[in-house]
């Protein structure tokens, strides 16, 4: 019996198996936190751009020459970032401001949930400056990662700020 034990104790042929399992876990909770990073900075590239697109039918006044309202900017947001953010879920603010040096002086303004609190749809008139923010709470998919990457329960919230002068369009 004693030499059945010596033998089975020196046997090295479960080896592997018992190093990926050690390893195998955190090796993929390591990969299914970079995907979730990746999609995270993805969509935070999209709501960027998707306020960059949309801020500028303000800028050249082809938002307000042509009557569009809230629902034309809001079209133009989701228009952008329609692959990874669902259009119902942005919210923005549309207001303008008296100088640039204001904008810090208006800080966004949240409910009890994390929402952005809208503060209206104001996109001035030729040579004004506008503030447009746009806001979106990215559901983090990993819950393992919640910790680490939500900031607003399990969402992570995500921003763009853009301020910018009307140009003389009339």
């Amino acid at each position: 019996m004693r030499h059945v034990l010596k033998k089975w104790f020196r046997s090295e042929k479960a080896t592997t198996a018992i190093e990926f399992s050690l390893v195998g876990m955190p090796f993929v909770l390591m990969t299914i936190g970079i995907v979730e990073l990746a999609l995270m900075f993805t969509t935070q590239s999209l709501l960027q751009e998707s306020a960059f697109t949309a801020s500028r039918m303000i800028r050249t006044g082809q938002l307000q020459l042509t009557g569009g309202n809230e629902d034309t900017f809001r079209t133009a947001v989701c228009d952008f970032a329609a692959a990874l953010i669902p259009c119902n879920q942005i919210q923005f603010t549309v207001k303008q401001i008296p100088s640039f040096s204001d904008a810090d002086d208006s800080p966004p303004q949240f409910d009890a949930d994390g929402n952005l609190i809208d503060q209206g749809f104001d996109p001035g008139n030729e040579n004004d400056v506008v503030l447009i923010r746009i806001a979106y709470n990215y559901p983090v998919k990993t819950p393992l990662m919640q910790p680490l990457l939500a900031n607003n329960g399990s969402k992570r919230s995500m921003f763009s700020t853009v301020v910018l002068r009307t140009e003389p369009y009339q």
